[in-house]
């Protein structure tokens, strides 16, 4: 195991840049606490596509932590190999060396907690659980920025229409007004 036990793959390393930006010109107080809320097993995540929510417990204190994430460009499934079974740190290399973004963007943050401040103590916590999913399978990356849904929306080239019209496509003011004349 790599000396750091967040980011210690590519992958992981995006998710932890969350927490641990390179743009932060002091240190950050809140990041050992949440490193340590992370590692000892205080971040319950729920994963709903683009949708993280966390749940962090903490001695009576509890907290609530959404995150949304920006989808990925459709582009990098050209990149990304259709026999690729593990994603590696070369890979990851090799897509990024191709132009493409693969670190997260976070779209919005909100947590329940009185701190008012959007780098509170439990969104770096949950940036830290993230990190550590994210090594332990580096497609939860890809995934969290809608990389699996959106090649599920294209439609396979070869596929009839469908057969079925939804009701939420029809009009009823048009659907049920009677029938123009050609002589007005």
């Amino acid at each position: 195991m790599a000396d750091n036990e967040f980011g210690y793959t590519r992958w992981g390393m995006d998710w932890v840049r969350l927490a641990e930006p390179l743009s932060l010109t002091r240190p950050e107080p809140l990041l050992p606490r949440a490193r340590s809320i992370a590692r000892n097993g205080g971040v319950t995540l729920e994963i709903e596509a683009t949708i993280v929510r966390a749940h962090i417990h903490r001695g009576g204190q509890a907290s609530v932590t959404h995150l949304e994430f920006a989808p990925l460009s459709r582009s990098i499934a050209d990149h990304l190999p259709a026999t690729a079974v593990e994603l590696t740190d070369a890979l990851h290399e090799s897509l990024t060396g191709a132009g493409h973004v693969v670190a997260p963007r976070l779209v919005a943050s909100d947590c329940s907690c009185p701190a008012r401040n959007p780098r509170c103590l439990h969104f770096l916590a949950t940036c830290y659980a993230l990190a550590r999913r994210v090594d332990e399978n580096p497609w939860l990356a890809l995934d969290l920025q809608g990389y699996g849904r959106a090649l599920a929306d294209e439609p396979a080239p070869d596929t009839p229409p469908a057969r079925w019209t939804p009701l939420d496509n029809l009009d009823p003011a048009a659907y049920f007004a009677p029938p123009m004349s050609a002589t007005g």
